[in-house]
């Protein structure tokens, strides 16, 4: 059996999506002859933690793990709640504290390319030693943080081993990155850096065709889109649909992700419909950034929000189920066309629903499409075509009728995704 080593930082039990892909893969590998060996932080700083995942790692996985310094840790004893605000992408850029613009800058320009750099070169030492004792000739890095790349860079220097960079997100174009108040400096070190991975890793993954078409004018190597994907569910208990007409939103509300549109259409379907009014309610679950709560009350939807807060994987997936409607909402901008969140193949896997927002030809928008499980709207579009949709739905729910019929939604599952690694993994 063909054995592969994964170098991550995020791992259970970290919550959120970024645990999703490789947990995954992992799961899956040694069904097509892929042995993984996992390499992780020993006493990482994780913003979200869902203990159930550890319950999906392989008892026969072997686990590598090293310590890590984070600077996060020293910024916490200054200012605990800015430092988990920072790093959780909550901030209203509009309403910084000087000590968060503080540590804004320094988070850009002092920790390149993030924070977790001091994590390369123990990595690299320990790493070299194993790699060559178990005969190990193919590594995986994903990011971000991308730092982990820098470990894939050396590693394929000094011991000449296949190396495959995975990329959940992109580097220099993700839309925090003008949020780091980088000097001009910081920024052409953030490119170099990313330019000599992208032409020295053998095999980029990315995942969306934005991504890809982006990392291309960088590089000529070879670029393969393997996006995030669903998996089974065995669920202990009840998922009936919820009787109220509820429209779910599920994870985190950055700031910016904020459709005023849609807040303004609800607004005026609950003045102008009793049975809506009674019926609604906007269910938030996760995160929700101060600012886009405050908009959503401004359009007096206040007494039809169901407030959740974070819960595990396992409890979204069956609020997904419950739900009448699957909320999906992206920031507005260019730089977020590429992001395609992680929840999207839940969503569509989940049979409701879905309304989603986000920049003109985002990639999400496309699946949604082809997929045929939902309704896709720009933040500009006319608000009579989008009330008619939500009507539309209503009148459905009313009828109990309101569901949807994938179209071609397997080729998202999680072991079909892996069976394409595989396939890389084994040319």
């Amino acid at each position: 059996m063909k054995k592969i080593l994964i170098i991550s930082y995020y791992w259970p039990p970290a919550g959120g999506p970024g645990v999703q892909r490789w947990l995954k893969f992992v799961k899956y590998l040694p069904d097509f002859g892929i042995e993984p060996i996992v390499y992780v932080p020993e006493n990482p700083s994780y913003p979200l933690v869902d203990e159930n995942l550890l319950d999906e790692i392989s008892d026969e996985l072997t686990i590598l793990k090293q310590p890590i310094f984070e600077p996060y840790k020293l910024a916490s004893i200054f200012s605990k709640k800015k430092t988990k605000t920072i790093s959780s992408g909550l901030i209203n850029v509009q309403q910084q504290s000087f000590v968060e613009k503080l540590l804004l800058y320094v988070r850009g320009n002092f920790f390149i390319p993030d924070a977790r750099k001091y994590w390369v070169k123990p990595s690299v030492n320990y790493l070299s030693t194993y790699i060559s004792e178990n005969h190990i000739d193919t590594i995986i890095t994903t990011g971000p943080p991308h730092s982990l790349h820098l470990i894939g860079l050396q590693l394929q220097e000094k011991l000449k081993v296949h190396w495959l960079a995975d990329f959940r997100d992109p580097w220099t174009t993700i839309g925090y990155h003008n949020k780091l108040k980088l000097t001009k400096k910081s920024q052409a070190k953030h490119k170099t850096l990313e330019k000599q991975v992208l032409q020295k890793a053998n095999q980029i993954l990315v995942t969306s065709p934005t991504t890809k078409k982006e990392f291309e004018e960088i590089t000529s190597r070879p670029i393969e889109v393997i996006t995030n994907g669903y998996d089974d569910v065995n669920f202990s208990r009840n998922t009936s649909l919820d009787q109220k007409f509820t429209i779910s939103h599920i994870g985190s509300l950055l700031t910016g992700r904020n459709p005023e549109v849609l807040w303004k259409a609800l607004s005026e379907l609950i003045k102008d419909d009793v049975a809506f009014s009674k019926a609604f309610q906007l269910q938030l679950i996760g995160a929700v950034s101060r600012d886009v709560l405050d908009s959503i009350q401004s359009f007096g939807l206040e007494r039809h929000i169901n407030l959740v807060g974070y819960v595990s994987h396992q409890e979204a997936q069956i609020a997904q189920r419950q739900s009448q409607i699957l909320l999906l909402i992206e920031i507005d901008s260019p730089e977020t066309k590429c992001i395609i969140p992680g929840k999207v193949y839940e969503y569509i896997q989940s049979g409701r629903p879905i309304l989603a927002f986000g920049p003109e030809q985002a990639d999400f928008k496309q699946i949604i499409t082809q997929t045929n499980t939902g309704k896709s709207f720009n933040y500009t579009d006319d608000i009579t075509v989008l009330k008619e949709q939500i009507v539309n739905y209503f009148k459905a729910y009313q009828e109990s009728k309101l569901t949807v019929h994938g179209l071609g939604i397997q080729q998202y599952h999680r072991k079909e995704l892996t069976r394409r690694l595989a396939s890389l993994l084994k040319k």
